[in-house]
């Protein structure tokens, strides 16, 4: 019979000291504040445009359900059938 060790662990204790290392290494010590300042404002610009949109979609859903009424379902009366002289529906023969 076959047996399996517990599974790995992808971010334990020691990946996320490599990941920290590697981080460091990629990107430099002076440039991770600089990304930690553009990862925030973007965030921050994220919340607000995601705010100025749904402000806007519910003004917008407000103002048209407002301005135009529901319309009625007016359907075409069916065409009258006519009739042959034989008695028969459809163009004469």
């Amino acid at each position: 019979m076959v047996h399996f060790g517990p599974p790995a662990e992808i971010f334990g204790v020691d990946g996320i000291i490599i990941l920290v290392v590697v981080v460091l290494v990629l990107f430099g010590s002076t440039q991770i504040p600089k990304l930690a300042r553009s990862l925030g404002s973007a965030q921050k610009e994220f919340k607000k445009g995601l705010e100025e949109g749904g402000s806007d979609d519910d003004a917008a859903t407000k103002a048209v359900a407002q301005a135009t009424p529901p319309a009625a379902v007016n359907r075409p009366a069916p065409a009258p059938v006519e009739s042959n002289s034989d008695g028969t529906a459809g163009p004469p023969a």
